[in-house]
């Protein structure tokens, strides 16, 4: 009894520590950072993507109501370091430029959404903008007109490059599990978009050796080609598309084929243990055509039609120590219809889920409704409804405060019943307190029915409760809630990383009997505090976490603290 007491004192004493950490983290601002005093951070861009359009430029409303046209469209793509500043002028900065290779003037022109002599249209301006920023190779984007006479209007269109090839060791470590890789990848092959990797990785589960290769607009045109060939050490996989997408609210045709191939061995898990382990292999092939009439008004209207076969096998693994039964084998072969409404409503905003980023949120609705139907006249094994749906909405609740609402619901109807349904549900809220802090909250939620054996939800480390191992607690269902105080310095330590930091509190749980776990169905939580390192200068991963998690429920094995460090895309 007295051991039990000691080691909760010491629980007691590190969660103080890590609090009194927190307080210093969220309140002081490093010496640099005070040396210079507070800056706005919503406005720190830099200079050349900074600049707005002059005074003798009207806006858009008046260049569209006059029917002004397109001139000339002059492109910069910026360096990785801007060494007309004194303190990105040295040599190590300067040698990594001539090293880079800069993105071509004419891969940013093919993603641009107008040309020389068309009409203009200031929301083209913000689309292109924004689907500039959605490449990983580009750190930022600013499209805008820069001079108007006689019935026409320039365009500037101002890119900042970041380092793209990754000849190097990756490392992470979550839930108490480490990974490890060694990889060569490049996501800017020759300045002309393609990416390219090689990459050797242990996951903890299985190894990995795989090769990738994907271009998002093929031979200068909207096509997209991904190929990826991948040697596990329990099986392996291979994928390809070749596609062209819905790229832009405009776009009036789409369509694809696709398919993917992959032999493993899964694993079924509770308290972070594997109690289970099957052979499973799945073949999934499609090909879609779609139509659309473009934007009508505010809203796009989208209708994808598609047949889709996926095909799984299970088996016994060779000597394995585990007893389940398996998974039930199953085909299904479907025709499908999709429908798509998406609402032009997109908001930019700096320091939310990013440090010292542009980020773009779709706060109109984006909602699909998809029903197909397997049946054993195109060879299937069963006949069964098949249906998919999503819907996300954003509101602006005040100058300060935002909430950003998704849901979705998939499954399948057979012999009467729901089978492999899930039901999703999300929710965050973001309140900016000052230029220099923000609290947001997060609810995520999931139910099941009738879920198939070899789907399995669980709640730990891997799924944001960042106290506890990996694959903690299963049910047929669960929930997480998350609060996060987030700091954002203007600390920017040898002009590389943006840094941040966050006090948090995650609470979860899940419900419903999974006949393969253990029947624990606490509520689960921790604290903890991270740092945030915001990565300004390459393509490899936008935000580096490293955090300290305390537990305070759960089993008697726990670790005290969980040392968790992942590169995400967020914060």
């Amino acid at each position: 009894m007295q051991r039990r007491l000691d080691a909760r004192a010491r629980s007691i004493n590190m969660l103080r520590l890590a609090l009194l950490a927190t307080a210093a983290l969220l309140v002081a601002l490093p010496p640099a950072a005070a040396a210079s005093g507070v800056r706005s951070l919503l406005t720190a861009r830099n200079d050349a993507l900074e600049q707005n359009r002059t005074a003798d430029v009207p806006d858009d409303a008046t260049l569209e109501s006059a029917g002004a046209k397109i001139g000339k469209v002059t492109v910069r793509a910026l360096d990785v370091f801007d060494t007309a500043r004194e303190d990105e002028d040295n040599w190590l900065f300067r040698t990594v430029n001539r090293l880079h290779i800069n993105t071509r003037e004419s891969t940013l022109v093919n993603r641009l959404f107008f040309k020389e002599g068309d009409i203009y249209q200031g929301r083209l301006l913000e689309e292109s903008e924004r689907l500039l920023r959605d490449t990983r190779y580009l750190y930022d984007a600013a499209v805008r007109p820069v001079r108007y006479a006689e019935g026409v209007v320039d365009i500037e269109v101002v890119t900042r490059d970041v380092w793209t090839l990754n000849p190097g060791v990756s490392f992470g470590r979550t839930g108490g599990k480490s990974t490890s890789g060694i990889e060569i990848e490049e996501l800017n092959l020759l300045g002309r978009g393609p990416q390219i990797n090689v990459k050797q990785l242990n996951e903890g589960e299985r190894d990995i050796t795989a090769i990738r290769f994907a271009d998002r607009q093929l031979g200068s045109t909207w096509w997209a080609l991904e190929a990826e060939y991948s040697n596990f050490s329990d099986g392996g996989a291979k994928r390809f598309s070749l596609e062209q997408p819905f790229y832009a609210l405009d776009t009036r045709r789409a369509g694809g084929v696709s398919f993917f191939d992959t032999t493993r061995i899964d694993s079924r898990y509770d308290l972070g243990e594997r109690v289970a382990e099957y052979g499973a292999e799945q073949r999934l092939q499609s090909a879609w055509f779609g139509l659309s009439q473009g934007l009508q008004g505010n809203f796009v209207t989208r209708w994808t039609v598609g047949v889709t076969s996926d095909e799984w096998r299970f088996s016994k693994v060779p000597g394995s120590a585990f007893k389940m039964a398996l998974p039930p084998d199953r085909k299904l072969v479907y025709p499908w219809a999709t429908v798509e409404w998406v609402e032009n409503d997109f908001r930019a905003v700096r320091n939310r889920d990013q440090i010292e980023r542009t980020e773009d949120f779709q706060y109109g609705l984006n909602a699909a409704l998809g029903i197909g139907y397997a049946t054993t006249g195109l060879g299937a094994d069963r006949n069964a409804l098949v249906f998919n749906s999503r819907a996300s909405k954003g509101f602006e609740l005040s100058g300060k405060r935002s909430l950003l609402l998704a849901a979705s619901l998939n499954g399948r109807y057979e012999e009467g019943n729901l089978a492999d349904t899930l039901w999703s549900a999300t929710a965050r809220y973001y309140h900016r307190q000052s230029d220099r802090r923000l609290f947001f909250a997060g609810l995520a939620v999931d139910a099941g029915e009738k879920l198939d054996i070899d789907r399995e939800l669980m709640l730990g480390g891997d799924t944001g409760l960042r106290g506890y191992p990996l694959r903690y607690q299963g049910g047929q269902g669960r929930w997480l809630l998350t609060f996060e105080q987030r700091a954002f310095t203007d600390w920017y330590p040898f002009r590389l990383v943006h840094v941040g930091a966050a006090a948090f509190v995650d609470v979860g749980g899940t419900w419903g009997r999974d006949p393969y776990a253990s029947k624990t169905h606490e509520i689960l939580g921790d604290v903890g505090v991270g740092l945030r390192l915001g990565n300004s200068r390459s393509a490899l991963g936008n935000v580096l976490h490293i955090d300290l998690a305390f537990p305070v429920n759960g089993d008697k094995s726990l670790q005290s603290m969980q040392v968790v460090v992942e590169t995400k895309r967020s914060f």
